[in-house]
């Protein structure tokens, strides 16, 4: 049985939490990367982050776990901007036949 599918209904509990499951253990790892590198930066720069970092650690929330949202955060803007850009600008047949 592959590591991504084990655990009950194919989720795998993180040990020592019992709040959150991963979705799945592989990844890229450059990306993760790249993420990780925008977040700590918006952290270190931006002051909606830096605000936003700081509410969340007088909510009771670990850096770890602000580090998480803000990265599913980065990803969900990322995406909306990728797939606006596909949306505004179709490519046509004859675009893709010319050298």
């Amino acid at each position: 049985m592959p590591a991504d599918h084990a655990g009950p209904l194919g989720n795998s509990k993180i040990p020592g939490r019992t709040d959150r499951h991963r979705l799945n253990r592989g990844g890229d790892r450059q990306a993760n990367r790249a993420l990780h590198t925008i977040v700590l930066v918006r952290m270190r720069h931006e002051p909606r982050t830096r605000d936003y970092g700081a509410r969340r650690t007088l909510e009771g929330l670990k850096t770890k776990d602000i580090f998480r949202c803000l990265k599913r955060f980065v990803v969900r803007e990322t995406y909306r901007h990728l797939t606006s850009a596909c949306m505004s600008s179709p490519t046509t047949t004859s675009q893709l036949d010319d050298p």
